[in-house]
């Protein structure tokens, strides 16, 4: 996964555990504006979380932030 888009999740995670808590729970369509905002990148996000990881729709911000950090 390139650098912005880790830097991106990371910010996006970070931004909901502030608001809601630490058991918000987030889709990889939370780091777009809408899903055709950027088609590619939409792809890539939805290739890490589905293909590579298997993870269910709606997971831990605190999982995912964790996740990315660590460079899995």
């Amino acid at each position: 996964m390139r650098d912005s888009l880790k830097t991106k999740i990371i910010e996006v995670c970070n931004k909901k555990i502030e608001a809601k808590g630490s058991k918000v729970g987030l889709s990889f369509y939370a780091f777009f504006a809408n899903k055709k905002d950027n088609p590619e990148l939409l792809m890539e996000v939805a290739q890490w979380w589905i293909m590579r990881h298997k993870l269910d729709h709606f997971e831990k911000a605190v999982k995912i932030k964790s996740m990315v950090e660590e460079g899995r």
